[in-house]
């Protein structure tokens, strides 16, 4: 038995009016309401033989191996990920001002401290950035020499 009398609770349930975005979804919902419940439908008529060709594409092959990847990752490469983002994150602190600053920093001194880590590999993105630029400014001289020469 209770010492005190609780007073009698009046409660009243008041609903909050939807805003527009909320109204859109369930106008959305409801238009998409048949196609949903044909895919449900349907997903249980799948074979084994649809989900092999949907498991051995070459989208899901790349991210097995990337997840395979990070869950043995070599010694040292969290703490080199780390150090690299880092770097980013300073650039953007350093590049105040201009848009171009805001992309150029970032990604440069994110390739130094990549370089440091990964040295072969940053000699080989070179000389294939190297010939891609030497490539493209070939075909820049090569159109204005022709623009030239037509006036």
């Amino acid at each position: 038995l209770s010492l005190y009398s609780s007073p009698a609770r009046e409660t009243k349930y008041v609903e909050t009016p939807q805003t527009e975005l909320e109204e859109g979804v369930s106008r959305l919902r409801h238009a998409m309401e048949p196609y949903t419940a044909w895919c449900q439908d349907n997903e249980l008529e799948l074979t084994g033989s649809s989900k092999v060709k949907v498991d051995s594409s070459l989208c899901s092959d790349f991210f097995s191996e990337g997840y395979e990847f990070l869950q043995k990752p070599p010694a040292g490469f969290y703490p080199r990920l780390g150090v690299i983002g880092f770097a980013g994150i300073i650039g953007l602190f350093l590049a105040r001002g201009s848009k171009i600053k805001k992309l150029v920093y970032p990604v440069s001194l994110m390739g130094i401290a990549t370089s440091m880590y990964y040295p072969q590999q940053a000699v080989a993105t070179a000389k294939v950035a190297g010939t891609q630029l030497y490539d493209l400014s070939l075909q820049g001289y090569i159109a204005v020499e022709s623009l030239w020469k037509d006036n």
